[in-house]
């Protein structure tokens, strides 16, 4: 974990909640798809933790949700803006056994570390099948970004108003895959694990208090006792989980 100011150099809207911010700095403590980073916001106490969407030598990209009042104001800060980030926090998913048909699954924000992800898989020549579910046709977002590594995403909606109506858990029957991937809300998981015969790992985006395990806030049950979403994960294997009734 490292403290580092990076300065914002685009902030631009991607659909009505959800932003693209490019943050430049020093990205060497980034290295593994499913890592996040931590960022101080002017006036609030508490940092706002965001998974790393991409990462190249000289910045980071990050997708952020309009959840509330420090979302809402990072919304707003403009380019040249300087934030204090905790870098190089959490652990990563681990693309090296991925096997050769992957399957990776994001829901809204969720998508975020699966782009990362997908770049990897794909520098490595393999093609990974990429679903990511949306509320309406109006929250979609990165389609094109993920068509432009040459992976064209099957997108779902829960009102069919793009792609196919339902849940992208929906799917996961009819997909055969070596490993999944998959990070979005807890019920999200879940679904995914419950309907999944595979092995799999997935990132939890969940609310953290302070982002590298001191506060206990983000503890979660798993076979090998309780373990922090912000220290321990935010990634972890789906059958280390252990999920309440």
């Amino acid at each position: 974990m490292e403290c580092i100011e990076f300065t914002i150099e685009e902030n631009r809207p991607l659909t009505r909640k959800v932003n693209l911010l490019r943050l430049a700095g020093n990205t060497a403590a980034i290295t593994r798809p499913g890592q996040f980073v931590s960022l101080s916001l002017p006036g609030f106490f508490l940092r706002r933790p965001f998974s790393v969407c991409d990462r190249d030598d000289h910045g980071i990209t990050l997708l952020v949700e309009r959840v509330g009042e420090g979302t809402s104001l990072l919304h707003t800060l403009p380019a040249g803006t300087a934030l204090s980030v905790l870098t190089g926090l959490g652990n990563g998913f681990t693309g090296g056994v991925a096997g050769d048909s992957p399957l990776l699954i994001g829901g809204g924000t969720g998508l975020s570390p699966l782009f990362w992800l997908t770049k990897e898989l794909t520098a490595q020549n393999t093609k990974p099948t990429v679903l990511l579910g949306f509320r309406t046709a109006a929250d979609v977002f990165f389609e094109e970004e993920f068509c432009a590594l040459g992976i064209r995403p099957l997108l779902f909606t829960e009102d069919g108003s793009a792609g196919r109506k339902g849940l992208v858990t929906d799917a996961l029957p009819e997909i055969p895959c070596s490993m999944f991937y998959a990070c979005g809300p807890e019920a999200m998981l879940r679904a995914v694990c419950e309907s999944s015969s595979g092995p799999g790992e997935l990132a939890f985006d969940v609310r953290m208090g302070c982002g590298f395990g001191a506060c206990m806030g983000c503890s979660r049950a798993t076979t090998g006792g309780m373990k922090r979403v912000c220290k321990d994960g935010p990634v972890f294997r789906k059958e280390e989980l252990l999920w309440d009734a």
